[in-house]
């Protein structure tokens, strides 16, 4: 019955994933439009319950995978070329970082490149530093950068390199369901291998439309901030409608004309307003913060990834575990529900690499650019604020403005940094500007990735079916705001960071079947004399 709809419908996709995929999102957007307050409550109180009792385990995970990684790419196994010994890269350097980052987190970067370390600094993790002292300072750059660095790139860096390699060296179809190869089998093509693939669909769809929701608030923040325009529903759904417009027409222009465009364009703006920021402001203070923040971060990385805010008390009251529960373990739960999608993406841009050069690549690239960003921004708007007593004094009732302001709207964050600095209302409009851009890239991209997990190939299916997802991801966030308000996208938070647990697990049972898929390269290599084999070692 559904391979005659996708016939008639002229679709080119595994019908039961696509129409499957495609039902329980409509199933689930019409429960949570009816009862919202009810999905808010029951996956408030699952959301509790996983940061309570499992936080040291996301903790634990994502720094495991760091190693994994690490080990893998320092190997024998970096050796290894995802696509054929004779493959060559399908993109130059940059246009596949810019790739990586568009399609990634810079979107993340935009909404909390001054907000988080302006939190950190008024608010800070550790019970024992007070806030706006240097010392606070320093852990507010430090946390920012462990939340979005090395960690948050092994998330995605773990299924790309597990997609990469079973889908380029054992020609499986380019689905979530591909890379659980060496412990299923050809179960892969049945119940169990669709099951796991609408999964991914759903947590890539739901992720996106929160992001999207999230990044329509920022743009709107911005909007208000320049003309008035009204923090309201029905400007915000126009936001949407215009952000889903240019995905869309990145859909149909495909990887290279669409995509790899706009996320060219839209780093090169996003460097441009680094720069700005970085000669326009403090320049000598920030470039020695930029340099002491590498030393920051390479002398932290190993307590903070270990650190579990043990001796918090639980607060009844907020409903949360210590500080860690809402900032670290929020972070984790959500970005994995997003590692399908990334992690496809940067399997299907990265073909003809080594890896050593994707693991490399992926997890360092990115995460320098990020502490290069987050130096810039999180030390200016930390300055700004006063960091120390003297200086606090000297600002007198200008000190801790930005605090106050991200207090009030953390979407509004950005904008209001920017108050501080010179050609105000055209550097907040090119804010604007890059916000937009960054969400229409991670639109399409997330259309094109879902799309590949319905159809397993690389090569872009009808364009009707690309542009059902994509219209889909607007469509989903529009509604939310719509119908919903602010306590749809709570809700919605809360479901992701559900659904993140068990992607979780399963990504440590795909690094298990990765690592199992590298083993049979020395069994292959034994076998035709060119690797000693294991007991003769």
């Amino acid at each position: 019955m559904m391979e005659k709809l996708a016939r008639k419908l002229g679709l080119k996709t595994d019908p039961t994933i696509f129409f499957v995929s495609a039902g329980i999102m409509v199933v689930f957007l019409i429960t949570l439009l009816l009862i919202p307050e009810a999905i808010e409550k029951a996956f408030g109180a699952g959301r509790l319950w996983i940061v309570t009792n499992l936080g040291w385990f996301f903790i634990f995970g994502v720094t495991s995978w760091v190693v994994f990684l690490l080990w893998v790419a320092m190997s024998r196994y970096g050796a290894i070329r995802l696509g054929g010994n004779d493959a060559k890269p399908d993109y130059g350097n940059i246009s596949w970082f810019t790739m990586l980052f568009a399609g990634g987190i810079g979107t993340v970067l935009m909404f909390w490149g001054v907000a988080e370390p302006v939190s950190h600094f008024s608010n800070p993790p550790r019970p024992d530093v007070d806030a706006f002292t240097v010392a606070a300072a320093d852990d507010a750059i430090g946390f920012a950068i462990y939340h979005l660095g090395l960690h948050t790139w092994a998330i995605f860096t773990l299924p790309g390199l597990a997609f990469a390699y079973f889908i380029y060296r054992y020609k499986l179809p380019m689905r979530y369901s591909s890379v659980f190869y060496p412990l299923i089998g050809d179960r892969i093509y049945g119940p169990l291998g669709k099951t796991l693939d609408v999964f991914a669909v759903l947590g890539t769809l739901f992720g996106v439309a929160v992001s999207i929701g999230l990044g329509t608030q920022q743009i709107n923040a911005g909007l208000n901030e320049l003309f008035d325009i009204p923090d309201a529903v029905m400007p915000k759904v126009v936001i949407i409608a215009l952000l889903t417009t240019v995905a869309v027409g990145s859909i149909v222009a495909g990887l290279d004309a669409g995509i790899k465009l706009l996320s060219n364009v839209n780093i090169a703006m996003a460097v441009g307003l680094m720069l700005f920021v970085l000669f326009t402001g403090s320049t000598v203070f920030l470039l020695r913060a930029t340099i002491e923040t590498f030393g920051l971060y390479i002398s932290n990385i190993v307590p903070m990834a270990f650190w579990n805010d043990t001796l918090a008390q639980y607060q009844q009251e907020s409903g949360s575990w210590g500080w860690q529960g809402d900032w670290t373990v929020f972070y984790w739960a959500w970005t994995v529900t997003w590692s399908p999608f990334i992690g496809i993406f940067v399997a299907r841009i990265s073909r003809g690499r080594t890896i050593r050069e994707f693991v490399l690549g992926v997890l360092f690239a990115p995460s320098i650019f990020t502490l290069v960003w987050f130096s810039i921004f999180g030390w200016s708007a930390m300055e700004i604020d006063g960091i120390g007593a003297d200086a606090r004094a000297a600002l007198g009732e200008q000190a801790g403005a930005l605090s106050a302001a991200v207090a009030d709207s953390v979407p509004l964050a950005m904008f209001a940094f920017f108050d501080h600095f010179p050609f105000a209302t055209i550097i907040q409009g090119l804010a604007v500007l890059i916000v937009a851009i960054f969400f229409a890239t991670s639109s399409d991209s997330a259309s094109l990735v879902v799309d590949m997990l319905c159809t397993g190939t690389p090569d872009p299916g009808p364009v009707r079916q690309r542009l059902f997802w994509g219209i889909s991801e607007g469509v989903l966030a529009a509604m939310l705001i719509v119908l919903a308000g602010d306590t749809g996208l709570l809700a919605l938070q809360q479901v992701i960071t559900v659904i993140g647990l068990p992607i979780f697990i399963l990504a440590f049972i795909m690094m298990i079947g990765l690592y199992r898929g590298l083993r049979q390269e020395d069994v292959q290599k034994a076998a035709v004399g060119e690797l000693p084999r294991t007991e003769d070692l």
